[in-house]
């Protein structure tokens, strides 16, 4: 599914760009993704159009989030740790971090991934027509290993 959804982060600058779900899943089918990923990859898009909508006016700009002891198994320690990474740098608004941790919450079994979690956290930022600043895409894409410290 995340394949899918890099592929589409990559093609189309914003979700109203994607052709209707029959024309897309016929491209990305010719693009060589397997009909379930592609299903999987649309379901929880369709999902994360919901949350966007849900989310946009709901949180304040200074809320505290305390995660369920679900929400904590699925993040995972990592997971959370990242998502306070982002918010504490303050590219990732209340809004935005409730998006993020819907979207998580929905892939199954956990806990989530940390690649997979910036993925999500790219597509949070792709499904409001946002780019993030140079810096927090170097933290979405680059490998630690591959970092350079000046």
């Amino acid at each position: 599914m995340f394949d899918v959804l890099v592929y589409l982060y990559e093609n189309y600058w914003r979700p109203d760009a994607c052709p209707d779900h029959a024309q897309l899943t016929r491209k990305l089918s010719a693009m060589g993704f397997e009909t379930d990923e592609i299903e999987e990859a649309l379901t929880w898009l369709d999902g994360l159009a919901n949350a966007s909508e849900s989310y946009a006016t709901e949180q304040k700009a200074d809320s505290l989030r305390v995660y369920t002891a679900s929400e904590q198994e699925h993040l995972g320690e990592h997971g959370i740790g990242f998502i306070s990474f982002l918010e504490s740098a303050g590219v990732l608004p209340p809004p935005m971090r409730e998006m993020v941790v819907d979207r998580a919450t929905a892939i199954p079994g956990g806990p989530v991934d940390l690649e997979d979690l910036k993925i999500i956290v790219l597509m949070v930022f792709w499904s409001l027509g946002e780019e993030p600043d140079a810096l927090i895409l170097d933290e979405l894409f680059v490998d630690e290993a591959d970092r350079l410290i000046h």
